[in-house]
């Protein structure tokens, strides 16, 4: 594995949803998304020119015993392996649809979720070209064998499998994203939402249908793309082809931290924490703060309105943040100034707030 900074090393993990039955064809697999420095095999997947730094490969993992403590099943078999033409912009998210019906052609599908390849601006393009994986979401079946390394399969419903043209890859489910490190599902409608990190002035979160453009790096959020440092005001969201989002913010916001990076959290829809219910739930991964927006009244991005959300320590409303550094001064180590936020989800429901400075997993209570 090669881990350098803050984007690289091991981005994501999911679990076949047959993990645990007994006689199917994905009992004990697990998949894993990673970078390495092992670089002489051969990839699937190479940009549009850069430096070959490092690569990336999907792992297929296949446990003898899915509950034992412990892996104990052989070496990983290598399903994809993206050569990456810069140091950053790794993550990404795996998931197989969590609503998805044992009979439902949906059933055993993984998405994934890769970007741009790196630098700034996606110099060399990739997010638009349909012939690229980088800036993409992807979706194929890690059981199958139709792709053409013959070690995953491509679903014969993915928008470009069946288009008769070899330059486009079928393994594409949505282009147009630059850093889409984590996306969800509302559990009421399955819509698929993911958190897209900005360039340097627009951080966003769209949803995600089969063959949608979400605009980058034409489109930074609802503006269009010029450079690094600007965006044009004129004709925002000018383009009927694109999928806006629904929601973004301004990275200069005084309320964050001189660098954002909005990452998903949940739909909630359930009642345990009545004062979440029915609400999208997001947040800005350097500052650590929360966001909602109602799930059943999606925005339209652009100035539509989000909330804070604050949380209840002891009756003092204290940001991640202020929680972190108090924890920090607890542990004697000096106030962190950023928190690194992440979600996660229990199997109930549960919505467990993480980060990276303080050790603490903290779930959300009414």
């Amino acid at each position: 594995m090669n881990s350098q900074g803050n984007e690289r090393g091991f981005q994501s993990f999911a679990f076949h949803p047959q993990f645990n039955r007994q006689g199917t064809p994905g009992f004990g697999k697990l998949y894993t998304y990673t970078d390495t420095a092992n670089m002489p095999p051969a990839v699937d997947f190479k940009p549009n020119g850069g430096t070959h730094t490092h690569d990336a490969v999907l792992l297929e993992w296949t446990a003898k015993n899915p509950a034992a403590a412990a892996y104990d099943g052989g070496a990983p078999r290598e399903l994809m392996r993206f050569e990456h033409p810069f140091g950053n912009h790794n993550g990404g998210q795996l998931s197989f649809h969590p609503l998805a019906a044992a009979n439902s052609p949906e059933f055993g599908l993984l998405y994934m979720g890769i970007a741009d390849g790196g630098s700034g601006g996606d110099p060399l393009n990739n997010a638009q070209k349909l012939g690229s994986a980088f800036g993409k979401m992807l979706r194929i079946d890690p059981l199958g064998t139709n792709s053409a390394n013959g070690k995953y399969g491509i679903p014969k419903d993915n928008p470009f499998a069946n288009d008769s043209d070899p330059g486009t890859l079928g393994e594409i489910y949505a282009v147009g994203v630059r850093n889409p490190q984590r996306f969800a599902w509302d559990s009421r409608n399955g819509n698929l939402f993911v958190a897209d990190i900005g360039q340097n002035i627009v951080e966003e979160v769209s949803q995600v249908t089969k063959g949608a453009n979400l605009g980058w790096n034409k489109w930074e959020g609802s503006y269009g793309f010029i450079s690094r440092e600007a965006v044009s005001l004129e004709n925002p969201r000018g383009d009927s082809k694109v999928t806006f989002p629904i929601v973004e913010y301004g990275q200069l916001d005084p309320l964050l931290q001189p660098q954002s990076a909005v990452t998903m959290g949940v739909v909630y829809r359930r009642k345990e924490i009545p004062q979440l219910a029915n609400l999208l739930i997001f947040g800005d991964n350097p500052s650590g703060e929360v966001f909602y927006v109602s799930a059943d009244k999606l925005p339209t991005g652009g100035q539509s309105a989000i909330r804070r959300i604050l949380f209840n320590d002891k009756g003092q409303a204290k940001t991640l943040l202020q929680l972190i550094q108090e924890k920090n001064v607890a542990q004697g180590k000096m106030p962190s100034t950023r928190a690194d936020l992440r979600f996660g989800e229990g199997p109930n429901g549960e919505i467990f707030i993480l980060n990276k400075r303080d050790g603490v997993i903290r779930m959300l209570t009414k």
